[in-house]
């Protein structure tokens, strides 16, 4: 194929595409507001139904360099640090989802797959140029050629959404996100670094996983909170810092003394997009947080728009007519979504609970045991397997 396709935003889920796309004979160019790619956030985890699509693009040697691939993944009461239950990962995640379940920074993934689209003869980037109304020629002026297929990988703030008829809104998720490092020697006798590490309290936890790339943990504290204003990444964190400390007032003091000792907090409302339309029945369609942005309590996002990217590729090669085809791979990726999303919801119930649910959740937690948690996960880091 040679069909052209502009993708809006060269992040996780525009890159991937990029890729996937390039990879299947498409001609691809990625437009980018930013004069350079420098991404936010720490942390990422990337389950092996994300890494699996990464493998395939011939990306393991790269990521290997960069990643851990925890021995566990625990969940630990944040009160009293007693161990509630745990799921195996490294070697047996590869054995039992054929993929590693690893952890890594966000900027490490997005160099990978940037470095990879540079080499791609059939990808273009264009940085440093602002769409300001993402039509097919305002796109073609930036690019020399008009697109056949018009894909928004601009996240949850997209201007492509706007294009879109009953595409989904914005809304806050109720919850706020504290993400910052720690260095490894400042969290001794507190944290594990073999394994990811979820901490949970009543209407707040906290996520700890090793990262390479800084030589110490990624810590993400979410918490209940008010809405504020519309930003991605909260200004002023450390005027807000004290709000996420109060959240963990009765937590155990070794945890609070992590939480204080954490370097450059960022602060983070969390929203997510309703159910709505993710194409627009002719040319332009939408993936990852730009589609569906989700809360991260099933840790899902990015691999969600990795996952999104794969099966668009997929079934544009398989669908002369284009239309077709972006019905066709939002009917596939909808179900998959809306599981996702549930299991989301039943984290978050599970993580923030409190009085008799809390106990009654922490006596199935001990009953099940590790197998049956990991068999739990079948239908999540299996897909695709």
């Amino acid at each position: 194929m040679s069909c052209p396709v502009a993708i809006i935003g060269a992040g996780i889920a525009g890159l991937t595409a990029a890729l996937c796309l390039a990879r299947r004979g498409f001609e691809v160019d990625i437009i980018e507001r930013a004069t350079a790619l420098t991404e936010v956030g720490a942390g990422l985890q990337l389950s092996p139904n994300a890494s699996r699509i990464l493998i395939e693009l011939g990306l393991l040697s790269q990521l290997e360099g960069v990643w851990t691939e925890p021995e566990r993944i625990g969940l630990v009461d944040g009160r009293s640090l007693r161990a509630l239950a745990s799921v195996p990962a490294g070697a047996f995640a590869r054995r039992r989802w054929n993929a590693p379940y690893a952890v890594l920074h966000r900027a490490s993934l997005q160099k990978i797959l940037l470095t990879a689209v540079q080499s791609e003869p059939r990808c273009r980037l264009h940085l440093g140029r602002e769409i300001g109304k993402p039509d097919e020629q305002t796109i073609a002026d930036v690019t020399g050629r008009l697109p056949e297929i018009i894909i928004g990988a601009d996240g949850i703030w997209s201007r492509l959404r706007e294009t879109v008829p009953r595409a989904g809104r914005i809304h806050f998720s109720g919850n706020i996100a504290w993400r910052m490092t720690l260095a490894s020697d400042m969290a001794a006798g507190v944290l594990n670094s073999e394994q990811v590490t979820a901490f949970l309290g009543p209407r707040a936890h906290l996520v700890a996983y090793p990262l390479r790339d800084v030589g110490g943990f990624n810590l993400v504290a979410i918490v209940e909170g008010k809405e504020t204003d519309a930003v991605w990444v909260g200004k002023d964190s450390d005027e807000r810092r004290q709000d996420c400390l109060n959240a963990f007032a009765d937590w155990n003091a070794g945890i609070r003394s992590l939480l204080k000792k954490a370097a450059a907090p960022t602060y983070w409302p969390l929203c997510t997009v309703d159910d709505g339309a993710w194409q627009d029945r002719t040319k332009t369609v939408l993936i990852g947080d730009a589609a569906h942005a989700m809360t991260p309590f099933a840790a899902q996002g990015a691999a969600m728009a990795i996952e999104d990217a794969f099966a668009l590729a997929a079934s544009l090669t398989d669908n002369i007519n284009i239309a077709d085809a972006l019905q066709k791979f939002e009917a596939e990726r909808r179900p998959r979504i809306a599981r996702v999303r549930r299991r989301a919801a039943f984290n978050h119930f599970a993580y923030h609970a409190r009085g008799p649910v809390r106990i009654g959740r922490d006596m199935v937690l001990k009953l099940k045991g590790p197998d049956a948690l990991a068999a739990d996960l079948d239908w999540l880091y299996g897909y695709g397997a």
